[in-house]
């Protein structure tokens, strides 16, 4: 709060601290709590209203099941074991496909950042592989690798691979010239350069790239179940669809929804714990 001091002469502005510099514990959690429970009501209350609407005949239930419905259905599934083979075959190819991709984008993102030689010679190459879609490389893995796991698991790699690597390159290249300087004043040998000066600046960004990766990586690896896939979570979506059957439909769609939250979030707290010194992110319990 700002005060004005009356004088005749002249003006002085006096700063009273605010409630969140007088307490700002308390007022932190009062943040944290609005934030949870926004969080909670806006789906709660859409969930709430999509009942509302089944019940009342507003909306056809047979196309759009009611969440009760949806989950008496998906808890069914579930407690028979006709759930998990679906979901797991899903995660496996999310987490397999994840690591591929990761570590590769990682390492090639790394030298084109450091090495402008590599960059001009790969950047153009890889910026016209980044615009195909990857669902219409679903073919070409198929032709490689065959029925099975292999295209899945290849199709995510190459999603995230791109992701990564766009991060880690631009994380690098932007990285000051005075903290390589530094590090070359001091005789950083090429390990202790990578260690002390292009890690620490580049993870941060590393890992936004990283957690937008995982959730591309659900969306991709349904689509691409769809297609070409006997199970997971795509593959029930689709022939659940084809035989009339929406409730084990949406039970799918609800899967996915919840392993692509899941699998962002264990990324997001992973980042928080590799680069405890980065700026939580906007929104994440700041007051």
């Amino acid at each position: 709060m700002t005060t004005v001091a009356p004088d005749s002469q002249e003006s002085v502005l006096v700063r009273r601290p605010g409630p969140h510099e007088l307490h700002p514990v308390r007022t932190h959690r009062h943040r944290r709590a609005l934030e949870l429970t926004l969080a909670v009501a806006v789906p709660a209350a859409l969930v709430l209203w999509w009942q509302l609407a089944a019940a009342q005949d507003w909306i056809d239930p047979r196309v759009y099941p009611a969440p009760s419905t949806i989950l008496s259905d998906g808890w069914s599934r579930a407690a028979a074991g006709d759930l998990w083979p679906d979901v797991w075959a899903t995660t496996r190819r999310v987490l397999g496909g994840y690591a591929v991709g990761t570590a590769a984008g990682y390492a090639l993102g790394l030298l084109m950042g450091s090495l402008s030689l590599v960059r001009a010679a790969l950047e153009p190459l890889l910026d016209a592989l980044y615009v195909v879609p990857k669902l219409a490389l679903l073919p070409v893995f198929l032709n490689m690798f065959g029925l099975g796991e292999g295209p899945q698991v290849a199709l995510v790699a190459t999603t995230v691979f791109f992701f990564v690597w766009i991060s880690t390159m631009s994380a690098v290249v932007a990285i000051p010239s005075g903290h390589r300087d530094a590090g070359q004043v001091f005789g950083a040998t090429p390990w202790q350069m990578f260690r002390h000066v292009l890690l620490p600046a580049s993870l941060p960004a590393v890992l936004v790239g990283a957690r937008i990766a995982a959730g591309v990586a659900v969306l991709v690896i349904v689509a691409s179940e769809q297609i070409a896939a006997t199970n997971g979570l795509g593959h029930l979506i689709f022939d659940s669809r084809a035989l009339f059957q929406n409730d084990v439909m949406f039970v799918g769609i609800v899967c996915v929804a919840v392993l692509g939250v899941v699998f962002s979030e264990l990324v997001r707290v992973a980042g928080r714990l590799l680069t405890p010194w980065a700026p939580r992110d906007r929104g994440r319990g700041q007051s």
